[in-house]
């Protein structure tokens, strides 16, 4: 029996939209709006979903990052929203976030010594300058660097590089669970499978979780022992990998995986285009929000919004079209 290591249960981040003279909420943008999931100690769960459908909330929610609006998030035992600051400043320890963009994420003022050394100087304030430096060395070399880098500049790096200095800074304090947001999507197709491999070693080196977040189901197959489809706020779909694209029940799933190159000369898959394009999230669609865009929508889909049952062994769908 697999031991869960997290658990997230109906997650909400709402942000408030203001107006008027005063600067009254008039509204909320309802970016993730009830999503639940557990992840298990060494896996790799992917998210993936479009450009605004959550799956970065999520996990920046989770790290508290972002407050919560609601829901509850249980880390090796410990309900992460219920902690005070210097409680959440040691589970920092053991939950750590690669970014998407590792020029931004990187401050360009500092050596790479100091960006990934920081960590120390935070949590072992009492370590002397040159075992951090060591240390860092280390790090660099663990991510295949140059160890007599931890002089240079952001700058002096390419995409690539700077991306395996943020991988270093996330292994710094040996964490549990690292979150990876889109850690490859700023990347150029021939260094992301460099990246994705060093993710899968580091992964088997250090016994480490990882919560994947991209919007190409390609990417997340190479790395993902189960995948989560996320649209407009809502997980739709939570399935073991293999079995999430070998059978995909959800539409939107289908839509999804449609658009994946099959790499056989002669052999084509057929292209599910959805119409319209993804509802707002400060006004969603009544019932299932996937709705508006689903060529297989009854009335139910309107007016009820379906529940999130198992329908298979460990597969979940939230589908009216889908018995369970």
């Amino acid at each position: 029996m697999k031991e869960k290591l997290l658990e997230v249960r109906n997650l909400k981040t709402y942000f408030p939209i203001t107006g008027g003279l005063l600067g009254q909420t008039t509204n909320y943008v309802k970016a993730v709006d009830g999503v639940s999931f557990d992840v298990y100690r060494g896996e790799t769960l992917g998210l993936v979903g479009e450009s605004g459908c959550g799956k970065s909330t999520t996990g920046r929610t989770i790290m508290r990052l972002i407050e919560p609006t609601d829901g509850k998030v249980i880390f090796d035992g410990k309900d992460i929203f219920n902690l005070k600051k210097k409680e959440m400043l040691e589970s920092r320890r053991e939950m750590q976030m690669i970014f998407q963009d590792p020029f931004s994420s990187l401050n360009p003022r500092k050596m790479v010594k100091e960006i990934i050394g920081g960590a120390f100087e935070i949590h072992s304030p009492n370590m002397k300058k040159r075992e951090r430096e060591e240390e860092v060395a280390k790090l660099l070399e663990i991510v295949g660097l140059n160890p007599d880098y931890i002089t240079r500049y952001p700058h002096e790096f390419s995409g690539g590089q700077r991306q395996r200095i943020g991988i270093a800074r996330s292994l710094a304090l040996k964490p549990k669970l690292i979150i990876a947001d889109e850690p490859v999507s700023a990347l150029d197709v021939s260094i992301q499978s460099q990246v994705l491999n060093l993710l899968n070693r580091l992964q088997k080196q250090f016994s480490l979780t990882y919560i994947f977040i991209a919007h190409d189901l390609s990417v997340v197959r190479h790395l993902s022992d189960r995948v989560g489809v996320m649209y407009l706020g809502k997980i739709v779909e939570l399935a073991d990998g293999d079995e999430l694209y070998s059978k995909p029940l959800h539409p939107y799933t289908r839509a999804l995986l449609s658009a994946i190159p099959i790499p056989k000369v002669g052999v084509k898959r057929e292209r599910i285009i959805l119409e319209g394009d993804v509802p707002s999230p400060i006004n969603p669609p009544s019932g299932c929000r996937f709705h508006t865009r689903c060529p297989y929508h009854m009335r139910i889909c309107k007016e009820v919004d379906p529940s999130f049952k198992e329908v298979a062994d460990k597969h979940y769908v939230a589908c009216h079209l889908v018995d369970g």
